[in-house]
Protein backbone atom coordinates (compact mmCIF):
# COMPACT_ATOMS: atom_id res chain seq x y z
CA UNK A 1 0.00 0.00 0.00
CA UNK A 2 1.48 3.70 -0.67
CA UNK A 3 0.02 7.23 -0.22
CA UNK A 4 1.13 10.07 -2.44
CA UNK A 5 -0.44 13.44 -1.85
CA UNK A 6 -1.40 16.28 -4.60
CA UNK A 7 1.98 17.71 -3.88
CA UNK A 8 3.68 14.72 -5.18
CA UNK A 9 5.04 13.69 -1.81
CA UNK A 10 5.12 10.27 -1.16
CA UNK A 11 4.16 9.72 2.40
CA UNK A 12 4.04 5.97 2.34
CA UNK A 13 5.61 3.16 0.43
CA UNK A 14 5.42 -0.81 0.37
CA UNK A 15 3.58 -0.85 3.10
CA UNK A 16 2.21 -4.60 4.33
CA UNK A 17 0.39 -5.07 7.42
CA UNK A 18 -2.30 -7.52 8.79
CA UNK A 19 -3.56 -6.96 12.09
CA UNK A 20 -5.52 -9.27 13.98
CA UNK A 21 -8.48 -8.99 16.08
CA UNK A 22 -7.43 -8.05 19.88
CA UNK A 23 -4.01 -6.91 19.28
CA UNK A 24 -2.52 -3.86 20.88
CA UNK A 25 -0.06 -2.59 17.99
CA UNK A 26 2.50 0.25 18.45
CA UNK A 27 3.36 2.04 15.05
CA UNK A 28 6.79 3.68 16.04
CA UNK A 29 9.14 5.54 14.31
CA UNK A 30 10.19 9.45 13.25
CA UNK A 31 8.42 12.60 12.67
CA UNK A 32 7.40 12.53 8.85
CA UNK A 33 7.23 8.29 7.95
CA UNK A 34 3.31 8.12 7.57
CA UNK A 35 2.37 6.67 10.62
CA UNK A 36 -0.76 9.36 11.25
CA UNK A 37 -1.09 8.65 7.26
CA UNK A 38 -1.46 4.70 7.94
CA UNK A 39 -4.17 5.49 10.64
CA UNK A 40 -5.74 7.86 8.74
CA UNK A 41 -6.44 5.31 5.97
CA UNK A 42 -7.26 2.74 8.21
CA UNK A 43 -10.05 5.12 9.61
CA UNK A 44 -11.10 5.57 5.88
CA UNK A 45 -10.27 9.21 6.48
CA UNK A 46 -7.80 9.18 3.44
CA UNK A 47 -7.75 6.63 0.74
CA UNK A 48 -4.51 4.72 -0.63
CA UNK A 49 -3.01 5.80 -3.90
CA UNK A 50 -2.06 2.22 -4.40
CA UNK A 51 -3.14 -0.80 -2.75
CA UNK A 52 -5.93 -1.28 -0.74
CA UNK A 53 -7.32 -1.97 3.03
CA UNK A 54 -8.91 -5.51 3.22
CA UNK A 55 -11.56 -6.47 6.45
CA UNK A 56 -11.66 -9.88 7.41
CA UNK A 57 -15.28 -8.30 8.27
CA UNK A 58 -16.48 -5.39 6.69
CA UNK A 59 -18.71 -3.89 9.06
CA UNK A 60 -15.58 -3.65 11.09
CA UNK A 61 -14.87 -0.36 9.38
CA UNK A 62 -17.63 1.14 10.43
CA UNK A 63 -17.50 0.03 13.98
CA UNK A 64 -13.89 2.13 14.79
CA UNK A 65 -12.97 5.07 17.67
CA UNK A 66 -10.61 7.31 16.97
CA UNK A 67 -8.37 9.35 19.51
CA UNK A 68 -6.51 12.11 18.25
CA UNK A 69 -3.26 14.19 19.30
CA UNK A 70 -5.55 16.43 20.73
CA UNK A 71 -8.67 16.20 22.57
CA UNK A 72 -10.60 18.23 20.48
CA UNK A 73 -13.65 18.59 22.54
CA UNK A 74 -16.05 20.81 21.93
CA UNK A 75 -15.50 23.58 24.52
CA UNK A 76 -19.27 24.52 25.05
CA UNK A 77 -20.70 20.91 25.90
CA UNK A 78 -19.59 19.37 29.56
CA UNK A 79 -17.76 16.27 29.58
CA UNK A 80 -20.77 14.16 30.01
CA UNK A 81 -22.47 15.63 26.75
CA UNK A 82 -18.66 15.50 24.78
CA UNK A 83 -18.95 11.70 25.68
CA UNK A 84 -22.58 11.11 24.44
CA UNK A 85 -22.42 12.81 20.83
CA UNK A 86 -21.46 9.67 19.31
CA UNK A 87 -24.32 7.83 20.35
CA UNK A 88 -27.01 10.55 19.89
CA UNK A 89 -25.41 10.85 16.29
CA UNK A 90 -26.16 7.59 16.00
CA UNK A 91 -29.80 7.84 17.48
CA UNK A 92 -29.52 6.64 20.69
CA UNK A 93 -31.85 8.28 22.66
CA UNK A 94 -30.67 10.72 24.72
CA UNK A 95 -31.11 9.30 28.24
CA UNK A 96 -29.56 5.87 27.22
CA UNK A 97 -26.30 8.05 25.57
CA UNK A 98 -26.13 10.09 28.72
CA UNK A 99 -26.39 6.80 30.91
CA UNK A 100 -23.99 4.95 28.93
CA UNK A 101 -21.50 7.95 28.94
CA UNK A 102 -21.70 8.67 32.49
CA UNK A 103 -20.51 4.90 33.08
CA UNK A 104 -17.65 5.41 30.56
CA UNK A 105 -16.68 8.56 32.47
CA UNK A 106 -16.57 6.08 35.26
CA UNK A 107 -14.19 3.92 33.81
CA UNK A 108 -11.41 6.08 32.72
CA UNK A 109 -11.88 7.68 36.23
CA UNK A 110 -13.67 10.34 35.97
CA UNK A 111 -16.50 10.30 38.16
CA UNK A 112 -17.81 12.91 39.48
CA UNK A 113 -16.97 14.96 36.59
CA UNK A 114 -19.00 15.23 34.35
CA UNK A 115 -20.62 18.76 34.22
CA UNK A 116 -17.40 20.31 33.99
CA UNK A 117 -16.24 21.99 30.65
CA UNK A 118 -13.30 21.25 28.73
CA UNK A 119 -11.44 24.62 30.51
CA UNK A 120 -12.08 23.51 33.65
CA UNK A 121 -10.00 20.23 32.96
CA UNK A 122 -6.22 19.38 33.13
CA UNK A 123 -5.28 18.09 29.78
CA UNK A 124 -4.96 14.80 31.02
CA UNK A 125 -8.77 15.06 32.03
CA UNK A 126 -9.16 15.79 28.99
CA UNK A 127 -7.37 13.38 27.56
CA UNK A 128 -9.70 10.87 29.09
CA UNK A 129 -12.69 12.58 28.36
CA UNK A 130 -11.25 12.24 24.46
CA UNK A 131 -10.73 7.72 24.99
CA UNK A 132 -14.05 7.86 26.66
CA UNK A 133 -16.01 9.57 23.73
CA UNK A 134 -13.96 7.01 21.16
CA UNK A 135 -14.97 3.99 23.46
CA UNK A 136 -18.42 4.86 24.60
CA UNK A 137 -19.69 2.82 21.23
CA UNK A 138 -17.90 0.28 22.20
CA UNK A 139 -15.55 0.05 18.99
CA UNK A 140 -13.98 -3.17 17.53
CA UNK A 141 -11.04 -1.12 16.65
CA UNK A 142 -9.46 1.84 18.54
CA UNK A 143 -7.10 4.44 16.48
CA UNK A 144 -4.62 6.45 18.84
CA UNK A 145 -2.76 9.06 16.84
CA UNK A 146 0.40 10.06 19.80
CA UNK A 147 -2.78 10.94 22.75
CA UNK A 148 -0.11 11.22 24.96
CA UNK A 149 2.43 13.13 23.81
CA UNK A 150 1.67 16.50 25.10
CA UNK A 151 1.61 15.55 29.21
CA UNK A 152 3.69 15.39 31.15
CA UNK A 153 5.26 12.14 32.44
CA UNK A 154 3.63 11.61 35.25
CA UNK A 155 0.16 11.65 33.63
CA UNK A 156 1.35 9.97 30.50
CA UNK A 157 2.28 6.70 32.89
CA UNK A 158 -0.91 6.95 34.49
CA UNK A 159 -3.14 7.15 31.30
CA UNK A 160 -1.03 4.25 29.99
CA UNK A 161 -1.57 2.23 32.64
CA UNK A 162 -5.33 2.93 32.12
CA UNK A 163 -5.59 2.35 28.79
CA UNK A 164 -3.58 -1.00 29.22
CA UNK A 165 -6.24 -1.92 31.64
CA UNK A 166 -9.46 -1.13 29.35
CA UNK A 167 -7.37 -3.05 26.75
CA UNK A 168 -7.04 -6.41 28.99
CA UNK A 169 -10.62 -5.80 30.23
CA UNK A 170 -12.40 -5.32 26.12
CA UNK A 171 -9.71 -6.77 23.82
CA UNK A 172 -10.84 -4.41 21.28
CA UNK A 173 -8.07 -4.04 18.79
CA UNK A 174 -5.54 -0.85 19.26
CA UNK A 175 -3.42 0.29 16.66
CA UNK A 176 -1.39 3.09 18.18
CA UNK A 177 1.00 5.64 17.25
CA UNK A 178 3.92 6.47 19.28
CA UNK A 179 7.41 8.36 18.94
CA UNK A 180 7.84 6.72 21.97
CA UNK A 181 10.31 3.31 22.65
CA UNK A 182 9.49 2.84 25.86
CA UNK A 183 5.97 3.65 25.86
CA UNK A 184 5.65 1.10 22.79
CA UNK A 185 7.08 -1.60 24.53
CA UNK A 186 4.99 -1.40 28.00
CA UNK A 187 1.75 -1.05 25.58
CA UNK A 188 1.97 -2.82 22.98
CA UNK A 189 1.91 -6.60 22.14
CA UNK A 190 3.77 -6.02 18.65
CA UNK A 191 5.52 -2.72 17.38
CA UNK A 192 6.10 -2.16 13.83
CA UNK A 193 9.16 0.40 13.17
CA UNK A 194 8.83 2.68 10.48
CA UNK A 195 11.51 4.26 8.42
CA UNK A 196 11.49 7.92 7.18
CA UNK A 197 10.03 9.61 4.41
CA UNK A 198 8.76 7.35 2.31
CA UNK A 199 7.24 5.52 5.42
CA UNK A 200 8.08 1.86 5.16
CA UNK A 201 8.05 -0.64 7.34
CA UNK A 202 11.82 -1.87 8.44
CA UNK A 203 10.88 -4.13 11.69
CA UNK A 204 8.56 -6.10 13.57
CA UNK A 205 8.91 -6.96 17.22
CA UNK A 206 7.20 -8.80 20.00
CA UNK A 207 6.83 -8.78 23.47
CA UNK A 208 5.21 -11.75 24.89
CA UNK A 209 2.53 -11.56 27.16
CA UNK A 210 4.47 -14.27 29.46
CA UNK A 211 7.23 -10.84 29.77
CA UNK A 212 4.59 -8.35 30.28
CA UNK A 213 3.39 -10.46 33.00
CA UNK A 214 6.39 -9.40 35.21
CA UNK A 215 5.72 -7.79 38.20
CA UNK A 216 6.61 -4.13 38.01
CA UNK A 217 7.02 -4.80 34.27
CA UNK A 218 8.09 -1.05 33.71
CA UNK A 219 11.59 -1.12 35.73
CA UNK A 220 11.72 -5.11 35.28
CA UNK A 221 15.32 -6.33 33.32
CA UNK A 222 12.84 -7.53 31.04
CA UNK A 223 11.70 -4.55 29.54
CA UNK A 224 14.73 -2.68 29.92
CA UNK A 225 15.80 -5.63 27.17
CA UNK A 226 12.81 -5.35 24.62
CA UNK A 227 13.46 -1.57 25.45
CA UNK A 228 17.49 -1.65 23.85
CA UNK A 229 16.06 -4.38 21.43
CA UNK A 230 13.74 -1.74 20.07
CA UNK A 231 15.76 1.33 20.23
CA UNK A 232 18.37 -0.94 18.02
CA UNK A 233 15.67 -1.25 15.60
CA UNK A 234 14.59 2.03 15.59
CA UNK A 235 18.37 3.40 15.17
CA UNK A 236 18.88 0.78 12.49
CA UNK A 237 15.74 2.28 10.49
CA UNK A 238 16.10 5.95 11.02
CA UNK A 239 19.92 5.28 9.33
CA UNK A 240 18.25 2.98 6.00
Amino acid sequence: MAKRYATGTLAVQDVGLEIGRGDFLALLGPSGCGKSTLLRMIAGLDAPSAGRIDWADPAARRDIGFVFQEPTLMPWSSALRNVALPLELAGVPRHEAAARAREMLARVELAGFEDAYPRQLSGGMRMRVSIARALVTKPRLLLMDEPFAALDEITRFRLNNDLLKLWQAERFTVVFVTHSVFESVFLAERIVVMAPRPGRIVAELHVPAEDRAAEEFRTSPIYAAHCREVSHALSDAMAA
